[in-house]
């Protein structure tokens, strides 16, 4: 039997550094024709405005919109979800996406999420994918890991978690940050088996 949700991916963002990945993850998302189901923490949303031109609004139907209007959304193909919106599909294994990506995932989330703490949406979503066997891959962007961090991380990839550092690298010769970007947000797609041309394959050629 096919899912309802194999074309929906649920996306969160926390307030680590590089939320250019994660916003080029959902406009990629959207223009590969999946439906995205986008979380920001509080922290978040301040990292995205001192690190990208990207102006916010406050409440998430205005960011639904914003964002929609930003990246080609046609109708509901985005939904952005507060921290305490509980009643969103993302909260229960019964509706929830199984594929999701915490990206970029602060070492605080990764803690939580590891420990099953649960305190937020975004928290809550990623229990959810892990106990129901689907998807999750976690970016974190930190450095260096204290031995904290890695076991936290040791702990999710022992529980099928895929842990995807924002390591780019520089075979292909980069020579924008854009670039370095969809380096990244290549290898998550490629993860989520998201058909995408950000990048030549290695030993592929042109």
């Amino acid at each position: 039997m096919t899912r309802k949700d194999e074309r929906i991916v649920t996306v969160g963002m926390t307030g680590a550094s590089g939320t250019q990945y994660g916003l080029r993850l959902v406009e990629c998302l959207i223009k590969a024709d999946y439906t995205v189901y986008l979380m920001f923490t509080k922290a978040a949303q301040i990292v995205v405005g001192s690190e990208t031109d990207c102006k916010l609004p406050g409440r998430t139907a205005e960011q639904t919109r914003y964002l929609s209007s930003l990246y080609g959304a046609r109708e509901g193909q985005l939904r952005v979800y507060g921290d305490e919106e509980w009643t969103s599909p993302v909260a229960s294994g019964s509706g929830a996406p199984r594929r999701m990506v915490v990206c970029p995932a602060s070492m605080a989330t990764v803690s939580a999420i590891a420990t099953g703490a649960s305190e937020n949406l975004l928290e809550r979503a990623a229990d959810v994918v892990i106990k129901e066997r689907g998807h999750l891959v976690i970016v974190p962007r930190e450095t260096p890991f204290s031995a904290i961090h890695l076991e936290n991380m040791l702990k999710l990839s022992r529980l099928g978690v895929t842990i995807l550092p924002a390591n780019p690298g520089f075979y292909n010769q980069p020579t924008q940050v854009a670039e370095l970007v969809d380096f990244i947000v290549a290898r998550i797609l490629d993860q989520l088996d998201v058909e995408h041309q950000l990048m030549k394959r290695w030993g592929r050629g042109a």
